[in-house]
């Protein structure tokens, strides 16, 4: 090889090594990236509401086992975790408008439905100084912190991703090289569940 053909190879490499950082400083892995954290954080979302339908069998008989006269509210709840439960969550999920609201909605539900069983439960002197049943609570109650602070991640994340799609230059990203990605969807509160319910005991 000549020198002359040396050196321009190596400024072919040069040029190469500047452009792949140019790229990359240029936020092509940005999309990816925020994506996959709202997907993290999609899972934890998922996992707080499973850890409350898990508490949720119990709790419903240690209230029975007080209060066998409230069986509409028991059956209520135990309708409305059987309808959140019964949702598919697939990957898909957060970026079908459709089913999200479905999973919210039934969430939801389920949340009206926990409120109105404990505030029964204020009824009920032997039930309100049951250990079990107090220890329930406040595993219930640790729950429902835990969505809260998870709801609010995967929404901070899912505003990241989605305006990387829509802002330059994430835009030119999304229309060339991530054709396939689309807006993540994100919870919204309904108008009667703006106030999260009484848990006092």
């Amino acid at each position: 090889m000549s020198g002359f053909a040396a050196a321009a190879f190596a400024r072919l490499r040069l040029l190469a090594v500047f452009l792949a950082l140019l790229v990359s400083g240029c936020g092509v892995n940005n999309i990816p990236t925020y994506e996959e954290q709202a997907k993290a954080k999609w899972s934890e979302v998922q996992n707080q509401y499973q850890r409350r339908a898990d508490l949720i069998p119990n709790l419903v008989e240690t209230v029975r086992g007080y209060a066998k006269q409230e069986r509409d509210v028991l059956e209520a709840v135990t309708a409305a975790r059987a309808r959140a439960t019964s949702i598919q969550v697939t990957p898909e999920l957060v970026n079908d408008p459709e089913a999200f609201k479905k999973f919210q909605d039934a969430q939801a539900q389920l949340s009206g439905a926990l409120g109105r069983l404990l505030a029964v439960a204020e009824s009920y002197p032997d039930l309100k100084s049951n250990q079990n049943f107090l220890a329930l609570q406040a595993q219930l109650e640790g729950t429902e912190n835990r969505i809260a602070v998870a709801r609010r991640d995967y929404i901070e994340a899912v505003r990241a991703y989605n305006t990387e799609l829509r802002t330059f230059p994430g835009v030119i990203w999304a229309s060339t090289l991530y054709r396939s990605q689309k807006p993540m969807e994100t919870f919204t509160v309904a108008e009667e569940v703006k106030r999260p319910p009484s848990v006092k005991f």
